[in-house]
């Protein structure tokens, strides 16, 4: 039996080749794993540093530090994965809606069971309030949401033939459905490089200084203004999981912080 060639394939030509990060971006991302990224300051340090953070005066970002920040980002994870469970645009759009207020994690354990009883807006229409209501009693706003998941269902199925419009504008006219929510199912249902900002990414955009805003659309405002559109589509996934992860609201994990070099925010003392 031929061997095969590295680099090629069965026809001869040669596979492109697998281009590795810079040397700058492996320091940095090794440093992260063995937790020698950054050290915390005092936690008064830290409080005052935040306090900072929320004013708004933090130094701003080159866009070559944005760059390298996002250059990071896509070595350490390619292609992040969002963490709710769904099997397509009308089960993604139910979960972000149950979402609100709530965690991933818990919304992932009421979800299968619901989407097995109700996988379309007309089978959700006709499970009836009570049931999704049962089915979701886990969640936080369980019924305010079971409502809201009925009625945009009901409106899916009069105003858009059962399926999920592609237009924000569509999509926040949907009852249960803002900004973000309208945010996450464009871009992971229709592949639109939105960013919508959470907790978690407001928290990132004020701390670090890449996007300072006194509300969540300033932060996104400042988000699309400065991360390079060839970031966009991912953006919002690298950003909600460090913050989620790494950036913890209480205690950020700056020792394993991809981008602590380049964070802006005083509370910790970047390793040498």
């Amino acid at each position: 039996m031929a061997r095969k060639t590295p680099g090629k394939t069965r026809a001869g030509k040669k596979q492109p080749a697998k281009k590795r990060p810079a040397k700058s971006v492996r320091r940095s991302i090794d440093k992260a794993r063995k937790g020698k990224a950054a050290a915390l300051k005092a936690p008064k340090q830290q409080l005052a540093a935040d306090r900072k953070a929320i004013a708004g005066v933090m130094p701003q970002w080159t866009p070559q530090e944005i760059e390298e920040a996002f250059r990071r980002f896509e070595a350490a994870t390619a292609v992040p994965k969002g963490e709710l469970l769904h099997n397509d645009p009308y089960t993604l759009l139910v979960a972000v809606v149950l979402s609100a207020q709530a965690t991933d994690a818990g919304v992932n354990k009421a979800t299968p069971a619901l989407f097995a009883a109700a996988p379309t807006p007309e089978k959700m229409v006709s499970l009836g309030e009570d049931k999704v209501r049962e089915l979701i009693k886990t969640i936080g706003l369980f019924r305010t949401k079971a409502r809201n998941v009925i009625l945009l269902s009901q409106k899916l199925v009069a105003e858009h033939g059962s399926v999920v419009p592609r237009s924000r504008e569509a999509l926040e006219a949907l009852p249960g459905v803002g900004r973000k929510t309208a945010n996450v199912v464009l871009n992971m249902a229709f592949g639109e490089p939105t960013i919508a900002v959470d907790t978690h990414i407001f928290r990132i955009g004020n701390r670090t200084g890449l996007a300072p805003g006194k509300t969540p659309f300033d932060v996104e405002q400042k988000l699309n203004e400065v991360v390079p559109d060839k970031y966009k589509l991912h953006a919002h996934h690298w950003l909600i999981l460090h913050g989620r992860y790494i950036c913890l609201a209480r205690r950020p994990l700056c020792e394993k912080c991809l981008i602590a070099d380049l964070c802006k925010w005083p509370g910790k003392t970047v390793a040498a």
